[in-house]
């Protein structure tokens, strides 16, 4: 009989197995250190799980014959998108994510539990969060340094993932000091996207897959470009959503954006117009509250900054649909990544 507990998808199982054999190294290594690494498969449960799935469909979609790879590859971005995402919120200064509290969050309490007084406290969530976020990162780079492919292959994805980790550390880092721009313009918000979240999300895992595939340069390029294009209108989705979504469908809150002055194309775009004098005093306010958020939201509606960046996702994906258009990808995976990409406006609605 089949055990109910056990994961059915493949990924799901992989990733059960790779955190039942680093808990069982960090047994050996203090209680608090095998909680740390509870925590860090709590961070990585659930999802949708995106990047492995482009990995997967390049992969087979370019005829590859090598899914324990592929698999492999997508585990490690999936890694990848655990850590950037744990050591986002340790900028943000957040402790939940989803209503839950995240690495930082439970190892807080875990402090507290322990005695630590508040600063003590958040020391400790700050820590394990770091923590966390590094192992996941090493963990991912690890997975495809031992895969079991040609040197030049290996070598190749390799440096795929390289490459991610190295644009989007420029993305987050312009994505903070942005915020003390007097004015960013559109293009600016644009290049942030593109480094923080495009390139590791949605260029680098298509690209690995059709390099695991054996596929041609002209496939990997048009890929590439596919997935730097439709990961900006996704990213777009996400800050248009980080506003005006439902936080119970988000899992995330539609103050903090606005609390931390984010710079968005909502922002760049409101900046030239006659609502900027009510947005500008609340932006950035750390105690911002649902009124006056509310407030921002009419005006950002009043100003058309919700439809120009509505429009703005809408050209990146037919420019990405466009990039599809070529005979080194084959029709049915054409077909599988364009529904993708339009399903980025799709979230806006």
């Amino acid at each position: 009989m089949t055990d109910p507990t056990l994961p059915t998808d493949p990924l799901e199982a992989d990733l059960r197995g790779f955190f039942a054999e680093s808990r069982s190294r960090a047994e050996r290594l203090g209680t608090h250190y095998r909680a740390l690494w509870d925590a860090l498969e709590r961070a990585a449960s659930g999802g949708k799980r995106l990047r492995p799935r482009l990995v997967q469909l390049a992969h087979d979609g370019l005829g590859g014959s090598d899914p324990i790879a592929a698999r492999r590859v997508g585990l490690a971005f999936e890694l990848l998108h655990t850590a950037f995402v744990i050591h986002d919120d340790v900028i943000d200064g957040d402790t939940t994510r989803r209503g839950m509290p995240n690495v930082a969050g439970s190892f807080r309490e875990r402090g507290r539990e322990h005695g630590a007084d508040e600063a003590r406290a958040a020391l400790w969530g700050e820590t394990a969060a770091l923590l966390a976020g590094d192992l996941a990162l090493s963990a991912a780079h690890r997975l495809i340094a031992e895969l079991d492919i040609p040197a030049t292959r290996r070598m190749q994805v390799l440096d795929l993932l390289d490459h991610a980790v190295f644009v989007s550390a420029a993305g987050e880092l312009a994505d903070v000091t942005n915020t003390e721009a007097e004015q960013l313009g559109i293009d600016d918000v644009i290049a942030t996207l593109e480094q923080k979240t495009a390139v590791y999300t949605f260029q680098a895992p298509l690209q690995a897959g059709a390099m695991l595939a054996g596929a041609d340069e002209r496939a990997v390029a048009a890929l590439g470009r596919f997935g730097r294009l439709a990961g900006i209108a996704f990213q777009l989705a996400d800050d248009v959503l980080g506003v005006f979504g439902d936080e119970r469908a988000t899992g995330k809150s539609t103050l903090s954006d606005l609390r931390e002055g984010k710079q968005t194309t909502l922002i760049a775009h409101a900046t030239g117009t006659g609502e900027w004098p009510v947005i500008s005093p609340l932006l950035g306010k750390a105690d911002l509250d649902e009124a006056e958020a509310a407030s921002v939201r009419r005006a950002l509606v009043q100003a058309g900054s919700l439809d120009q960046t509505n429009r703005i996702a809408r050209e990146h994906v037919t420019l990405a649909l466009h990039e599809l258009d070529t005979a080194s990808v084959p029709t049915a995976l054409r077909d599988e990544l364009a529904a993708l990409a339009r399903s980025a406006v799709e979230r806006m609605r």
